[in-house]
């Protein structure tokens, strides 16, 4: 049962922080308790130093930093900024730096005991830009890479340019991938170990008009030599495509080989035609999480006596000796356009950013089964939700450890 089991794992811990960003300017910090079985979130602190736009948060737990990318939806440029995350989990800033338009999200790359990176990926802006960083959490330029179309994409008015999505880097920390939803491509990189400068490797082609947004990887085994599997969420084509990723010689880059999913070849519809948004593995390894925006597959009855829709979550099983997926679950994000989401570090909650209503939900989960359950806490925040992580740097990512 989905509630005993919540009620067990939720002894060991009795709070924890979550950071929120959103389009009023605010990175907002929540502070998730329980008691007795019973959850409560309230906010405790704000910071208005990612504004206009925040729209992505990066946690660096062993230097107890959070950095911020803030869109600048209305300004030529954005902005990356950093923070000291204080043991109350407020934020200090540190440093805000203009960068290329359209900063939607970053990722820490190269040594972490040594020089180290982040790497921004500007929808906005065409553009995916480097910065080196600093342990106190300051930062400095690197090098920026801009992209052009020669023609729009199938999809005219969302693939009128280049619109990098999402910077992740792969299970091995060597390579940096940029899906691309106005050029059909996942763009990867290697970097030069010495200035973390990157070098730009052969890109994955993805379907015309499928619009890729974010990906996921996933490696069954922990034992050196075992395959290695790449999800990518197509937005426009409403589609998870898996590949069965190999590893170049030499650092060559990757060579993907598209998996077949069952009865048919070919990538996975999504439920419905909607606007996926988020995808992440689970962590012990064993489900695949995506959020579907603008679906309303569900109608929840409210306190005050009203119904209002909801998009959805969708969940996959993931088969360790082929890479497949299989549909588990459709469930109720708890409201309209979950545009990101993250699980606790146990996976026995589940944090749903839903940008149109301005609220964050935590949803409990059963780790056993895989299954999500009903809303724990919910709370409105002032703009539209753009990103929402766990407080890393605890020790804690989420109750139930």
């Amino acid at each position: 049962m989905i509630g005993a089991s919540l009620l067990l794992s939720a002894m060991a811990v009795s709070a924890t922080n979550l950071f929120v960003s959103d389009y009023s300017g605010h990175i907002t910090t929540l502070n998730l308790s329980e008691k007795n079985g019973s959850y409560s979130l309230e906010k405790t602190h704000s910071n208005e130093g990612c504004a206009p736009n925040p729209s992505w948060l990066t946690i660096d737990p062993s230097r107890g930093l959070l950095y911020c990318m803030n869109e600048g939806l209305t300004s030529p440029n954005g902005s990356l900024a950093s923070f000291i995350i204080n043991t109350n989990g407020s934020l200090k800033t540190i440093q805000n730096t203009t960068t290329p338009n359209g900063p939607v999200s970053g990722v820490l790359y190269g040594e972490p005991a040594g020089q180290r990176g982040i790497a921004l990926a500007h929808y906005g802006g065409s553009a995916v830009s480097t910065w080196l960083v600093r342990e106190n959490g300051t930062f400095v330029k690197n090098e920026d890479f801009f992209y052009y179309l020669d023609q729009p994409g199938p999809v005219p008015d969302r693939q009128d340019a280049p619109h990098e999505h999402e910077a992740l880097t792969d299970p091995t920390g060597k390579y940096i991938l940029v899906p691309d939803l106005g050029a059909d491509v996942v763009r990867v990189f290697s970097w030069d170990v010495e200035n973390l400068k990157l070098k730009e490797l052969d890109s994955l082609k993805a379907k015309a008009g499928s619009g890729p947004r974010h990906a996921a990887f996933y490696t069954p085994s922990s034992l050196a030599g075992s395959t290695t599997y790449f999800y990518l969420v197509a937005e426009l084509a409403s589609t998870v495509t898996g590949y069965a990723v190999t590893y170049l010689p030499n650092n060559g880059g990757l060579s993907f080989t598209e998996l077949s999913v069952q009865p048919t070849t070919g990538p996975y519809t999504l439920h419905r035609i909607n606007a996926p948004a988020e995808i992440h593995v689970s962590p012990d390894n064993r489900f695949l999480l995506i959020s579907n925006r603008n679906d309303s597959s569900f109608s929840l009855p409210q306190p005050n006596g009203t119904v209002i829709p909801s998009d959805s979550l969708s969940t996959f099983s993931l088969c360790p000796d082929s890479g497949n997926i299989t549909f588990h679950q459709l469930w109720a994000a708890g409201g309209s356009f979950p545009r990101h989401f993250s699980l606790s570090a146990t996976g026995n909650l589940v944090a749903v950013g839903l940008q149109n209503d301005q609220r964050v939900v935590v949803l409990e989960r059963d780790v056993a089964s895989g299954l999500i359950g009903e809303p724990v806490a919910r709370i409105g925040v002032q703009g539209n939700v753009t990103n929402v992580v766990w407080d890393q740097v605890r020790g804690l990512g989420g109750l139930g450890e």
